[in-house]
C-alpha cells in the first residue's frame, strides 16, 4: 500500500495540479460548452474538443528507415488525435452533428497533401482538417412525447450522412474519449481507410429502444476499392468494382443501467460512475467487396462478410466509501473478405521500407510498427481493468488494465497472439487523464512463420471539453 501510494504521489505531481473533482466526466464540467436556444435548454449547440498526444518508444520492425536512415528503435512525440465536434439539436424532433480534426500527426508523416522534404510545406506538417461525421436525424418516436412530456418506453430515430452508427460490435462505435487501454485494438474498425473513411461511410441509418433492448442498423455505401490481385495467389484483396450498397446492425440488450443513445460513441470505461452490464450481437456485410485471382487469367469476386458477439460490464465493487470499480469488455469476431485476405496496419508509423535487407529478414507486416491487423479468420479480444480505492489518493484515481487479442487467420498457419498492460491516471475524470502502456507487438518472416515480438512504451496525455 504504501508503494501504491508513492506511485499516486508521483503521478499526481507529474499531472495538473489543483484537480478536484473526478467522474466519468467531471463534476466541474457539468453539460460542458453548450449556448441554449431557447428559455429552458431544449434546443442547444453543444461543442467538444480533445486532443491526445503520444510519447513513445518502438522498437521497430527489421528493415525500418527513418527519414532515410537505418533504425532499430525510435522514441517520438505526436498528435494521435485532435479533434472538435458540434451537436446541435434544432428542435425536440431534429439533430445535426459535425465532427472534425485530424489524426496521426508526427515528425515525419500525416502531413497534408504534397507536403515533403524541408520547409514550411516539409514532411509531417499543416495536415488537413477532415470531417469524421456529418449527419442529420429525426426523431420519429422521441425519447419524451413533445405534446405530454413523458418518457417513452419505445424509440426510433432515423438518419443519412456520413455516420457512425455502425454495426458489428460495441467497440466498433468506440469513443474515442474514454478508452479503457490506450486506444482500441483498430480491428474493431475492418474497413479503416479502405471502403470507409475514418471508420466511417455515407448511408442511411436507424436506431432506437424497444424496452432495454437498445438498436442499430444501416444502409450504406462503402468507398470504391481497386486493388489488384496477384496473379494465380488465390489471396483477396480490397476490389469493390461498382460498388454495391452494404447493411450491417448492432443490437444490445442492456440489463442494468441504460446507456445514452443520442450519440453513437459507446463508452470504454464509466470508471465506476455507472451499473452496466450488457450483451450484444452485430453484422456488416457488402456483396463482391474483395476480388482474388485463384488461376491464372482468372479473377473471383467475393463478399465481405463479418459477425461478432461481444460482452460488456461496468460494475462498482467494494466499500461506497472507496469508489472501485472492475470494467471488462469481451469481443468475438467471425472474419471473411475471401481467400487468404489480410491487412497490415501501423499506427502513426514512422518507418520505411530498407530495400537493401533481403526480403528473408523482413518482416511480413513491413517496416515501422506494423503488425498483422486482421483477415480471414476469428479474432478474439478481451480487456479489463479496476478502479483502485480512493483512499489511495482522491485527487488523482488510478486503473490498472490489461488486455489480450488472439487471432486465427486463415493465411497464417499459428494463431498470432498479442498483449497489453497499463494504467490510466484520472486527474479529473475522462476529461484529463495521463495512460502509460506497454505492448508486446509480434512479427512474422516473408513465409508467415512467428519471429518473435517487438516491444512498445506508449504514453498518452488526454484533455477533452
Amino acid at each position: 500500500m504504501n508503494c501504491l501510494r508513492k506511485l499516486a504521489c508521483l503521478l499526481a505531481a507529474a499531472a495538473l495540479p489543483g484537480a478536484c473533482s473526478f467522474a466519468q466526466g467531471g463534476t466541474d464540467y457539468g453539460s460542458g460548452i453548450k449556448l441554449n436556444l431557447d428559455k429552458d435548454g431544449s434546443r442547444y449547440i453543444r461543442f467538444i474538443t480533445w486532443n491526445q498526444i503520444w510519447f513513445r518508444n518502438i522498437k521497430n520492425n527489421p528493415g525500418t528507415l527513418v527519414n532515410g536512415e537505418e533504425s532499430d528503435r525510435t522514441t517520438d512525440i505526436g498528435a494521435r488525435r485532435l479533434r472538435m465536434l458540434a451537436l446541435v439539436q434544432v428542435s425536440p424532433r431534429y439533430l445535426i452533428l459535425t465532427h472534425w480534426g485530424i489524426n496521426n500527426q508526427t515528425f515525419v508523416n500525416g502531413g497534408g497533401s504534397g507536403t515533403a522534404g524541408t520547409g514550411g510545406y516539409g514532411q509531417g506538417k499543416k495536415p488537413q482538417l477532415f470531417f469524421h461525421d456529418v449527419w442529420n436525424e429525426y426523431a420519429v418516436v422521441p425519447v419524451k412525447n413533445p405534446a405530454t412530456g413523458k418518457t417513452n418506453k419505445n424509440t426510433l430515430f432515423l438518419g443519412a450522412g456520413l455516420h457512425y452508427w455502425h454495426g458489428i460490435s460495441r467497440m466498433t462505435s468506440a469513443s474515442t474519449l474514454n478508452f479503457l487501454t490506450i486506444d482500441a485494438p483498430i480491428f474493431n474498425w475492418p474497413l479503416i481507410e479502405n471502403s470507409d473513411q475514418f471508420a466511417r461511410q455515407y448511408g442511411l441509418y436507424v436506431k432506437g429502444v424497444i424496452g432495454k433492448l437498445h438498436y442499430q442498423a444501416h444502409l450504406n455505401q462503402p468507398f470504391a476499392t481497386n486493388q489488384t490481385p496477384a496473379e494465380a495467389a488465390n489471396r483477396a484483396v480490397d476490389n469493390s468494382g461498382a460498388t454495391k450498397l452494404a447493411t450491417g446492425g448492432y443490437l444490445d440488450y442492456q440489463f442494468l443501467d441504460q446507456e445514452s443513445n443520442v450519440l453513437p460513441f459507446r463508452v470504454g470505461t464509466y470508471v465506476g460512475t455507472k451499473k452496466v452490464f450488457n450483451v450484444g450481437a452485430g453484422w456488416y456485410h457488402h456483396k463482391n467487396g474483395t476480388r482474388s485471382s485463384p488461376k491464372a487469367g482468372e479473377t473471383a469476386k467475393h463478399d465481405i462478410s463479418i459477425f461478432a458477439a461481444d460482452a460488456f460490464a461496468d460494475l462498482p465493487v467494494g466499500p461506497k466509501k472507496e469508489k472501485m470499480a472492475v470494467t471488462a469488455y469481451s469481443v468475438f469476431y467471425n472474419y471473411n473478405f475471401g481467400p487468404n485476405y489480410w491487412r497490415n496496419v501501423g499506427i502513426m508509423n514512422l518507418g520505411t521500407d530498407n530495400a537493401t535487407v533481403p526480403a528473408g529478414m523482413k518482416a511480413v507486416e513491413g517496416a515501422g510498427d506494423a503488425r498483422v491487423l486482421l483477415g480471414t479468420g476469428n479474432i478474439w479480444y478481451t480487456q479489463a481493468g479496476f478502479l483502485l480505492p480512493q483512499s489511495i489518493s482522491k485527487k488523482v484515481r488510478f486503473q490498472p488494465f490489461a488486455a489480450f487479442t488472439t487471432k486465427k487467420l486463415q493465411a497464417f498457419e499459428k494463431p498470432i497472439p498479442n498483449w497489453d498492460a497499463g494504467m490510466n491516471a484520472f486527474i479529473d475524470g475522462h476529461h484529463a487523464k495521463i495512460t502509460l502502456q506497454y505492448s508486446q507487438r509480434p512479427i512474422h518472416n516473408n513465409l508467415r512463420q512467428p519471429m518473435g515480438s517487438r516491444p512498445e512504451w506508449l504514453m498518452q496525455f488526454q484533455v477533452y471539453l
